[in-house]
């Protein structure tokens, strides 16, 4: 390693400090429902539910254990409908769909 570099620190990145906004969290969200890949959009589940509290808010409100919320909306998560759509009614969310030609 070259001497003349300070050694850099580096932190984990947190898409929720960015989900400020029910239009930024919308965009966000499809965008993961978009990618056809669950954990995609489990892991943007958990994003968004930090944003709103944290996931203990989230296992209060929808009466799931904070350790199988944190489990199923991990970034390898791969929740189950029902869970999905608990976790989208806590969050005030509403999933929709687009007939694609």
């Amino acid at each position: 390693m070259r001497s003349d570099i300070a050694e850099l620190e580096t932190m984990t990145y947190d898409p929720a400090i960015f989900l400020i906004d029910e239009e930024t969290i919308s965009g966000y969200l499809t965008a993961a429902l978009e990618s056809n890949d669950p954990r995609i959009l489990a892991n943007a589940l958990g994003a968004v539910a930090r944003a709103r509290g944290g996931i203990e808010r989230l296992s209060r409100d929808t009466g799931i254990s904070a350790q199988d919320l944190s489990r199923a909306l991990s970034e390898g998560g791969d929740p189950a409908l029902g869970t999905v759509l608990k976790i989208t009614g806590a969050l005030g969310v509403r999933l929709s769909a687009t007939l694609v030609a």
